[in-house]
């Protein structure tokens, strides 16, 4: 059988569940997953190998209203995840209905000229005598290729979801390695592993003004040392990370330091600091600097500097 290979673009409105699809058809946390929305703020890719198969799934920012430089880049990080794909697939909230926030996501992926997958989600909290009703309503917004109800957490559905992707893919080789997961540096998923943890163990508009910058990740044979600062906005903001005698940013360090010896395979020594930078996400140097593939640019600019310095 010939090999088939390809990229599918998963967008949707904040919180639809698009993290929570990647990782569970990886079988591998590529994303961080949180109750709040707009957690993923870069787009993310996440390969899913079968045999005969690679599907590269494209984790993506939720479709929103930027308000900020760094929803802007967001957004940007949207467009640019569904340049050169092969599918695109809307996730949208099942057990929420249908509202302005979805035909506005509609309207978002009609500039995309190929294949549109709609993927009801949630359907383990929504009645089934619902279903058909919704799904006419979308089909009445929206000429979509094919439409797939599905429950991310637990896998219903999924595997008519990925033989339906496998249908519309072209014969191609793999993009990737069979034994790689995702595509982003391990230095970015210890940042987005620390901020989730921050932003489950904090309230409020914290962790919408929370970002975390790894100062030093040094690799030795048994150990990784990371040093990370944790940026807010405000000093009260601050305040919370920390914690009554430090202990919000000692779960967050136990937490994530666990979690990144689990995926990364070695003892990770885990430094944290918090600093307080005034309206951080209007700040457009910043704001690119938590883009891990500009810091991989400037790195190599960087790098081959040197070289012809010597």
């Amino acid at each position: 059988m010939p090999f088939k290979s390809g990229f599918v673009a998963i967008v949707g409105r904040p919180n639809a569940g698009k993290s929570t699809l990647v990782n569970t058809l990886v079988g591998r946390k590529v994303s961080i997953v949180s109750p709040k929305p707009q957690t993923t703020r870069n787009r993310i890719q996440g390969i899913l190998n079968r045999e005969g198969a690679q599907i590269v799934l494209v984790d993506t920012p939720g479709i929103h209203q930027p308000r900020n430089v760094l929803s802007r880049q967001m957004m940007d990080e949207l467009q640019h995840a569904c340049e050169g794909i092969d599918a695109l697939s809307l996730i949208v909230d099942a057990s929420a209905g249908y509202g302005p926030g979805d035909r506005f996501s509609i309207d978002w992926v009609r500039r995309f000229h190929g294949p549109v997958f709609l993927l009801l989600n949630k359907i383990d909290r929504v009645r089934k005598q619902l279903l058909l009703p919704l799904i006419d309503q979308y089909q009445r917004a929206f000429d979509f290729a094919e439409i797939f109800p599905i429950a991310a957490l637990t896998g219903e559905g999924c595997l008519d979801l990925v033989n339906g992707w496998l249908a519309r893919l072209p014969e191609a080789p793999p993009s990737f390695p069979p034994d790689q997961f995702t595509d982003q540096p391990e230095r970015f998923l210890a940042a987005e592993v620390i901020r989730e943890k921050a932003i489950l163990a904090t309230r409020g508009e914290v962790p919408h003004a929370i970002a975390v910058m790894v100062e030093n990740f040094e690799e030795k044979k048994d150990l990784i040392r990371i040093r990370a600062t944790l940026y807010t906005e405000r000093d009260g903001q601050k305040g919370i990370l920390i914690g009554k005698g430090g202990d919000t940013m000692k779960k967050i360090g136990t937490q994530a330091r666990k979690e990144l010896e689990n995926i990364l395979g070695a003892r990770i020594f885990l430094e944290l600091y918090v600093k307080v930078r005034p309206d951080w996400r209007q700040s457009a140097s910043l704001v690119r600097q938590l883009d891990w593939r500009r810091q991989l640019e400037q790195l190599s600019e960087y790098q081959e500097a040197e070289r012809a310095d010597s």
